[in-house]
């Protein structure tokens, strides 16, 4: 009862937060995401609606004190995250606090770990909570990954009777599928950095932390989120080979050159779902068939070589 009681204010205050958000009103004090060289969209639309998921995601976790020094965390992320929204701050600074954020956590919810491991888990949450970010620029794309990703969390980690983490997870998700109804395209409201940034952390701690309790293993998040991780790495991998700046905006991420191209932002979004749904449930699929796990990898391997040689030959003859 309580799971679904949860997630039930989950949805209620994330859903009444963007109702209130969106009034006309709003726009003369939030913050609105103008055009720049980054962009898909052409007109200033108001972000910064993340607000509403993490509203929703922290009502839920008052309700379970166990969360309160994770939450702490989470409002540190928000709080920074949302100032970024309005004024915009250095890549190096806000790349400091990622690090030192993700650094507090790991020492305080895995004390045991190894120097190694520590540093290696820092690097990997940093670059969770700054890919999202990358990710964040389609209509209805960041919102569906984190309606697909934390779903499945919540799925294992309620088979495996982990119920906090469960309800942790749905209420990530729930509160994600209410943003979806009012940024799928065309978006009336973007996630903006205060939801991305956040759901980014979230999507990192919490599988490092379902590992760590054994409640799946560690390859499961990587896939879980693999649509997202995969894009965003190999695009800044071949960023870097180029010799670009990697911290200039740019529109060179696969899934910005699928809506270039001419497919648009709702047949996008809902390409990237088929591929998530797969993902996810493909992960679920081999969670509980450990024989099939290896033939798994390598179907999954397969399905992103082709995806990424068919966009990118189909990127050259556009560009040219």
């Amino acid at each position: 009862m309580m799971f679904f009681f949860s997630v039930l204010c989950a949805f209620v205050t994330t859903f009444l937060l963007l109702v209130l958000i969106l009034r006309p009103q709003s726009k003369s004090f939030l913050a609105l995401d103008h055009p720049n060289s980054r962009s898909l969209h052409t007109k200033p639309t108001l972000r910064s609606g993340g607000l509403g998921i993490m509203a929703g995601v922290i009502v839920c976790w008052i309700l379970f004190n166990d969360f309160i020094p994770w939450l702490i965390l989470l409002i540190f992320f928000i709080c920074l995250s949302l100032i970024d929204d309005f004024k915009g701050l250095p890549a190096k600074f806000r790349l400091c606090v990622h690090l030192i954020i993700s650094l507090i956590f790991l020492n305080f919810y895995l004390p045991e770990m190894t120097w190694f491991y520590k540093a290696v888990s820092v690097f990997g949450i940093t670059w969770m909570v700054n890919l999202y970010n990358f990710m964040d620029g389609s209509d209805g794309l960041a919102g569906g990954m984190a309606l697909f990703g934390f779903t499945a969390y919540s799925i294992v980690a309620y088979l495996a009777g982990d119920i906090q983490i469960s309800i942790l997870s749905a209420s990530i998700a729930i509160s994600s599928l209410v943003f979806l109804f009012f940024n799928f395209n065309p978006a009336k409201i973007f996630m903006g950095d205060v939801g991305s940034i956040p759901i980014g952390f979230l999507a990192a701690s919490i599988g490092l932390i379902g590992y760590q309790q054994q409640l799946w293993p560690c390859w499961f998040p990587i896939i879980v989120f693999s649509p997202f991780i995969v894009d965003a790495t190999l695009t800044l991998l071949k960023r870097l080979f180029k010799g670009e700046k990697i911290w200039q905006a740019h529109r060179s991420h696969y899934y910005q050159r699928l809506v270039q191209m001419g497919l648009g932002h709702r047949k996008t979004a809902l390409l990237e779902y088929c591929l998530m749904a797969f993902m996810a449930a493909s992960a679920l699929l081999g969670l509980y068939h450990s024989a099939i796990v290896a033939s798994l990898f390598v179907c999954w391997i397969a399905i992103y070589g082709l995806i990424i040689w068919i966009i990118d030959h189909k990127w050259r003859n556009f560009s040219a």
